[in-house]
């Protein structure tokens, strides 16, 4: 491997800057490094300036998918930054930017271990098909765009390369995040009576809602309670008038225990009964994500167990994850086993002075060359 170029690759995905948008300028950078290569090259627009990237390296043998997405989320205010987030800078055996963790380099380390496969001049007895998806911070809308399309349902296995240091995260939860919306009738404040205040059938939906979450007590033997959050509310135009209109959104982190729909459902319920009595609201949801049920028993996540453990003597644990992956989207396709196992610690995702070790992020790169090896060996 050429560390100088694996680690260039990572310096000019970081210099992107795709919060939360331009993903486009990510799927050219990568397109552009496999284009004098034997591989199939797929871009699929999103929307304009957003485009996901499909590259398939080989012709037969067992499938194995690499997964990584384009996107990065805003880096906030810059001032709290020691380096510029979009300016990848090396120091103190480390890489920051913005996206070092999360998880440009779980994504560069999967293409530098192509790249090395495709130049090895060994004949390889399995395919690979990395998925640069758009959009996983705010919805994993472009692997569900990817799935719709049929890039994942022949797939022998796939990994997701979000930060897991070096462990492996086999199940995590699911979200719902929605929005209820309520209308009534404004009048001024003196004379109430005359009016309906759109207010109220939140705080009662608000009430109800919460008091069902909090009863679902089952908890997941690994990914333990659900939880639920009103996490904003807003109505009324000033203080003396009776407010015609109001919102409010809630965030919910399933588990197989009490899967989506069932959720789902009971919100309709409580706003049906709501309604029933006068209300007049209504509901929608942002890119609700499934739960991904437990793999420990698949024959990859023991695999991967064994590779980190035996060939690069690491410690290698199977984890749970609070938050959803673009794994939600992909497992819907089919029945074939899904990990995520990155080489970022994921402990400064989102946060100022987003990082990866230098070393970590080479490691990476070998790792998921050998793990290829031995997923076609395994799975032939």
């Amino acid at each position: 491997m050429d560390e100088k170029r694996a680690i260039k690759i990572l310096t000019d995905l970081l210099a992107i800057d795709s919060a939360n948008d331009h993903e486009s300028l990510v799927a050219d950078y990568i397109a552009a490094l496999f284009a004098n290569y034997p591989v199939q090259i797929e871009r699929i627009t999103y929307k304009p300036g957003r485009n996901n990237l499909v590259v398939t390296l080989g012709n037969k043998g067992p499938l194995l998918g690499f997964s990584g997405h384009e996107d990065v989320v805003d880096a906030g205010n810059q001032t709290n930054w020691q380096f510029p987030p979009f300016t990848p800078t090396l120091y103190d055996g480390k890489i920051y930017g913005r996206g070092a963790s999360d998880m440009k380099s779980g994504l560069a380390a999967m293409i530098v271990s192509m790249l090395d496969l495709l130049e090895s001049g060994k004949k390889l007895p399995g395919r690979i098909r990395l998925l640069a998806s758009v959009g996983e911070e705010t919805g994993e809308y472009g692997a569900a765009q990817l799935t719709k399309k049929g890039y994942v349902q022949d797939l022998d296995g796939l990994i997701i390369g979000e930060p897991s240091n070096f462990n492996i995260r086999v199940t995590h939860k699911g979200i719902i995040d929605y929005y209820v919306s309520s209308s009534g009738k404004c009048v001024h404040s003196s004379i109430p009576q005359e009016g309906k205040n759109a207010i109220m059938p939140l705080i009662q939906f608000a009430q109800q809602a919460q008091s069902l979450m909090d009863s679902h007590q089952e908890k997941d033997p690994i990914l333990g309670s659900l939880t639920h959050v009103i996490s904003q509310i807003q109505g009324g135009n000033q203080i003396n008038s009776v407010p015609d209109q109001a919102w409010l959104s809630g965030n919910i982190r399933t588990t197989p225990k009490y899967p989506n729909d069932q959720i789902c459902g009971e919100l309709e319920q409580i706003i049906a009964k709501l309604n029933s009595e006068g209300a007049k609201l209504s509901i929608r949801y942002s890119y609700p994500e499934v739960p991904l049920p437990d793999q420990s028993n698949s024959q990859l996540a023991r695999l991967a167990q064994e590779v980190v453990q035996q060939e690069f003597g690491k410690d290698c644990e199977f984890t749970a994850g609070t938050g959803a992956t673009d794994a939600s989207e992909y497992i819907q396709a089919g029945n074939f086993p899904v990990i995520i196992l990155g080489p970022a610690e994921g402990k400064t995702d989102h946060q100022p002075n987003e990082f990866i070790k230098i070393e970590d992020y080479l490691l990476g790169c070998k790792l998921y060359q050998v793990l290829a090896w031995r997923f076609w060996q395994e799975y032939i």
